[in-house]
């Protein structure tokens, strides 16, 4: 798949020839379930604390990278590119971003609710504590692989 896209777009890559291969979600069934949002749906962000890049030791992305997103069998299905990143914490999160987040009923109080829930289990797995102040990666990106997902 990579080198598909490297063969389609050497601009991109040679810009940017940095990428990860992973998944949405911390489970194979929400892996499965946020990919589906990502290539029939409206999902073009995504947040992840910064304290989860630092635990996988991974720095957090920058503008122009990729990741390949796997689903939940851990096949790679599409190729990201991140066109904005920022870091900020809970309360910082907007209505625009829980729209672009494009998860549950795409709003900000939907998102806070769900984000909460999938933080503290994401910390406790790590023997962590989640805070509302811990610091959030909110990134958004664009899909640029496979040709007949790709945003325009």
């Amino acid at each position: 798949m990579w080198s598909q896209y490297s063969d389609s777009h050497p601009e991109a890559v040679n810009l940017c020839p940095e990428y990860t291969v992973e998944h949405f979600g911390d489970s194979a069934a929400l892996a499965d379930l946020l990919l589906r949002e990502v290539t029939h749906g409206q999902k073009r962000a995504t947040s992840e604390l910064a304290a989860e890049f630092a635990a996988r030791g991974e720095a957090i992305p920058r503008v122009g990278s990729h990741w390949i997103a796997c689903d939940g069998a851990g096949i790679p299905r599409v190729i990201l590119r991140s066109v904005e990143l920022r870091l900020g914490g809970f309360d910082s999160a907007d209505v625009a971003f829980a729209w672009d987040e494009g998860e549950d009923d795409r709003s900000l109080e939907s998102w806070r609710t769900e984000h909460r829930k999938y933080w503290q289990r994401g910390c406790a797995a790590r023997g962590a504590v989640w805070q509302e102040s811990d610091e959030i990666v909110f990134e958004r990106f664009r899909v640029v692989w496979p040709p007949e997902l790709a945003d325009a």
